[in-house]
């Protein structure tokens, strides 16, 4: 069942190479396959291509967080709560501020 949800994203992907639900979807997909580098692909390149998706920060920041790449995390939770506070998506920007918060707290 797994392969068949990662077969049929890689399908869709072929003909709208350019969506950023399906790059977010296949992140996800990809990351619950343990294939962590596929994932961070994904996801870094709907960062720098698709920024307004602010669905990505979240789970980037979280990512970056489990592979022990702190700085990277909190760089990435700040350019998301950015994002999301000009774009007025509180819910995101409320998910962002407590990562981040949690994360600066951790070493104090």
């Amino acid at each position: 069942m797994q392969t068949n949800r990662l077969e049929k994203l890689l399908e869709f992907i072929k003909n709208e190479p350019e969506d950023p639900f399906l790059k977010y979807a296949l992140a996800t997909e990809y990351l619950r396959l343990n294939e962590t580098d596929k994932a961070l692909a994904f996801y870094e390149d709907l960062v720098k291509n698709h920024a307004g998706y602010t669905g990505t920060y979240y789970h980037l920041g979280k990512l970056y967080e489990a592979l022990g790449r702190k700085q990277e995390a909190i760089s990435i939770y700040e350019t998301g709560m950015k994002i999301t506070r000009e774009k007025n998506d509180n819910h995101a920007f409320s998910e962002l501020r407590a990562v981040y918060d949690e994360l600066m707290d951790f070493d104090d």
